[in-house]
């Protein structure tokens, strides 16, 4: 099952030449789930490889107007279309309030929207995953979010069940199920003689915005991918404490202390240049990247190896000649 996380606008509060605001699209085998919906993430679905999925779940972190502002105009959009299947918009408490204000703009859609008010320690199950939601801290009704798949069986030892003499057929699947079986010659095999340790499934976690606290520490212990918000660097780590943002630094100190497999810096503001924040969270943390809008995150099962950046692999098509297609593709500049 391949999962991975596109970066759709990785700048803070307001978008540059180079980077939209907010936005995230995970994508697990067929499930699309967007977190956070800046203004213009319908325009950067377009512009991507990806297109404009016909997306049936939304997750907003909070309602600061750069993580919600694109989803007017993307539910219209949806509705030209002439679009019938059901929507659902999932966020922390005052959901429903910012969409009793959104419908004089919204009018009549072709499909219904259904509203979730998300709480802290909720767990959406979902189809070999769950959605857990945790509290961050930003002085606001504010959520982060962890994609959480459960442990899988072990890898099966065929070599061990043919020396068992154990026949192929339903018996080794129910030894691979945990199951223990009885031979035709009385001998009971129980699944730890054939099957290995469990191994952990995936778990990506989004923090949306936030100040430094123990909560993401936790629901980050192990994880493969943490996607942190770095609007600061540390020359402002007295305006990120005002602000209840975090720096590079901290967010890699986070990291660091929650041993992740890889820490994704975003939601910088335009002040800064990607390498000057990279350099500060790797003074920290090694296992870090600075992803720019259209990179692209792929999150192996850890026994296919360490989660890689692939830059611009969800890029514009060649020869985009939209404003700003230059700026998306350099190495350098401001963030």
């Amino acid at each position: 099952m391949d999962l991975d996380v596109v970066f759709l606008g990785t700048s803070a509060s307001a978008p540059t030449a180079g980077r939209a605001v907010a936005a995230l699209l995970v994508r697990r085998g067929g499930d699309r789930l967007l977190f956070d919906c800046g203004e213009g993430t319908q325009r950067q679905l377009m512009r991507s490889s990806l297109g404009l999925p016909e997306l049936e779940e939304i997750y907003l972190t909070h309602f600061h107007a750069d993580h919600f502002l694109g989803l007017p105009g993307m539910l219209k959009t949806f509705a030209l279309r002439g679009r019938e299947l059901p929507l659902t918009v999932y966020g922390p408490p005052g959901l429903e309030e910012l969409f009793a204000g959104l419908r004089r703009v919204l009018g009549k859609l072709s499909y219904p929207v259904e509203l979730v008010e998300v709480r802290p320690g909720e767990a959406l199950e979902r189809d070999g995953y769950r959605i857990l939601v945790f509290p961050v801290h930003h002085g606001v009704s504010a959520v982060g979010y962890a994609v959480d798949e459960p442990d899988r069986p072990g890898a099966f030892d065929t070599g061990a069940a043919d020396a068992l003499g154990i026949p192929f057929g339903p018996e080794r699947g129910a030894l691979q199920r945990g199951e223990s079986i009885t031979l035709d010659d009385g001998k009971v095999v129980g699944p730890d003689s054939v099957v290995g340790e469990a191994r952990p499934g995936r778990r990506v976690v989004i923090t949306g915005d936030t100040a430094p606290v123990e909560t993401v520490q936790v629901l980050a212990e192990g994880a493969d991918l943490l996607v942190h918000e770095a609007t600061f660097g540390e020359d402002e780590r007295d305006r990120a404490a005002d602000t209840l943002h975090s720096t590079a630094r901290q967010a890699a100190e986070i990291a660091a202390a929650a041993d992740v497999r890889m820490l994704a810096l975003t939601h910088f503001s335009p002040r800064y240049f990607g390498p000057d924040l990279l350099d500060e969270a790797t003074a920290v943390f090694e296992r870090v990247v600075a992803p720019r809008d259209f990179d692209l995150i792929e999150v192996p099962f850890r026994e296919r190896g360490e989660p890689q950046l692939v830059r611009r692999g969800a890029r514009p098509p060649r020869g985009s000649d939209l404003p700003g297609a230059a700026a998306e593709h350099g190495d350098v500049g401001p963030v």
